[in-house]
């Protein structure tokens, strides 16, 4: 189950940037209201939301932040958003997978096209790269919460699949189906992780050079700054050599 977790730059460029807050807040928020309102607005009643808050008091946003986001799902407004995946290929035949939640899908699709098209690569038609991944649960937690042996251990009691442990940190696996009921034992055992999602895990990585890694991370930080886009996937690794480069 153990080995060195290279998910860290899988997923995206993870701390590489400091996000903007309120736009950080807005993507959470969106998240706590579709989920409010597509069951309890209790998250001891919902899973989904139980996990949206958690992921939101994770990035220390503010109770009366998500309260409001909890409320707005039965304020009657006008805003219905829907869950939205686009699928495309980016530099150096890396697979890109963007998720997005959007009350306006021609607005969104237009935005991620062009984010694609400007930044080295095309975005192709639903199905097209999602083959290369497995859907699985992601549970994320710093490295002070114990070393390799304990969550090891904690996550096989809990019912994980796998756990990759580094000095960054413990990213366990879980079939997406007890994501919320692994999550729940693992947070009696160490406490709450730092992340706790569906994700999309390549079955194969590309290995970026310095050109094509510079030309991704553009493409993947346009993704990002769309309000409607949640998050973004991918099946590339960009070494330590690499991302040294190209931050000097």
């Amino acid at each position: 189950m153990a080995g060195h977790s290279k998910f860290k730059n899988i997923m995206h460029r993870k701390g590489a940037q400091d996000k903007k807050r309120s736009n950080l807040f807005s993507k959470l928020s969106r998240e706590i209201t579709v989920a409010a309102k597509m069951g309890a607005p209790d998250p001891d009643m919902n899973p989904r939301l139980r996990l949206a808050v958690n992921n939101a008091k994770a990035q220390s946003m503010p109770k009366d932040n998500i309260q409001r986001a909890i409320d707005k799902a039965s304020g009657g407004d006008d805003e219905n958003y829907e869950e939205v995946r686009y699928e495309g290929y980016g530099p150096g035949g890396s697979a890109i997978i963007v998720e997005a939640l959007t009350d306006n899908r021609n607005r969104t699709a237009t935005a991620v096209r062009t984010a694609f098209s400007k930044n080295g690569g095309n975005l192709g038609t639903e199905g097209s790269v999602a083959h290369g991944f497995e859907r699985l649960g992601l549970i994320e937690y710093p490295a002070s919460v114990g070393d390799e042996d304990t969550v090891l251990m904690a996550a096989m009691e809990a019912g994980a699949e796998d756990i990759e442990s580094s000095d960054d940190g413990h990213t366990i696996w879980t079939a997406a189906d007890d994501l919320h009921a692994v999550a729940e034992a693992l947070e009696k055992a160490l406490g709450e992780p730092e992340n706790v999602k569906l994700a999309w895990k390549p079955n194969l990585t590309v290995e970026m050079d310095e050109k094509g890694a510079g030309t991704l991370l553009k493409l993947i930080d346009a993704l990002d700054d769309d309000d409607d886009v949640q998050t973004v996937w991918g099946n590339y690794e960009i070494s330590d050599e690499v991302m040294d480069k190209i931050d000097a």
